[in-house]
């Protein structure tokens, strides 16, 4: 595969947050549920503390025994492969964002660094009991089998792109839904985090970004990528 179509598969990462559905078919079940879903939750917490800045949360390959919740605090994840290449997936304002439920489902070692870019604090969910609550309570496990399923069909919609479309294409797919502020991450300044971002060099990753300032669509400055016709954007990925 041309360095040009091989695009990261999950530059976008779509990560289960303690929040009512909004979307699939219980969401409007969870809407009226989310209060005891909560609470069922809350109760599985074993510890509070702080994670420094720069510091790891989870990473990548350790094994997962417990979830992290993270109330608000701004975080980056990212994984790096035994070759040497890496790529960051960017970086996400938490939301009652939900750590570590994939691998404590699948019982796989966790497959990202998931990086604290400021103070942020954390709490603790217990394996064990949320274990004994899954197994207890059938309504809370719809409740993840719900968020799960969403989040697993939302990738798979973003891997077929990612894989089909070439790199240039994906810049500006994701420089529009930035606009839209639709996107579970952010980016990066520096062009080499986001050549990574989009697991390419930062040469395919320059070359893609001028010929969409060649088509007049976007234009750099200091403070990065500018759009310049949004509508012209807008019909480049459509």
């Amino acid at each position: 595969m041309s360095p040009q179509a091989n695009s990261v598969l999950f530059t976008n990462v779509f990560t289960m947050q303690l929040k009512p559905l909004s979307k699939g078919r219980f969401h409007t079940l969870w809407e009226q549920e989310h209060g005891e879903v909560e609470r069922i939750m809350l109760d599985c917490i074993s510890e509070t503390k702080v994670v420094p800045a720069h510091q790891k949360l989870m990473q990548q390959g350790q094994k997962v025994s417990s979830l992290i919740l993270v109330k608000q605090g701004r975080v980056s994840l990212g994984y790096s492969a035994r070759n040497g290449r890496s790529f960051q997936l960017g970086t996400m304002d938490c939301d009652s964002q939900l750590f570590g439920e994939m691998e404590f489902f699948s019982d796989y070692l966790c497959q990202l660094d998931i990086i604290a870019e400021e103070n942020v604090e954390i709490e603790v969910i217990c394996g064990e009991k949320l274990q004994l609550a899954l197994t207890n309570k059938p309504m809370f496990a719809l409740f993840f089998a719900s968020a799960i399923a969403i989040d697993y069909q939302d990738t798979i919609d973003i891997l077929t792109r990612r894989m089909l479309y070439p790199i240039a294409y994906n810049i500006a797919y994701d420089l529009y839904h930035q606009h839209l502020n639709d996107q579970p991450v952010d980016g990066f300044t520096k062009c080499y985090l986001e050549a990574e971002r989009f697991a390419t060099t930062d040469r395919v990753y320059r070359r893609s970004v001028k010929k969409l300032e060649e088509l007049g669509l976007i234009q750099r400055d200091k403070e990065g990528i500018v759009i310049c016709d949004f509508e012209g954007l807008k019909a480049y990925i459509e």
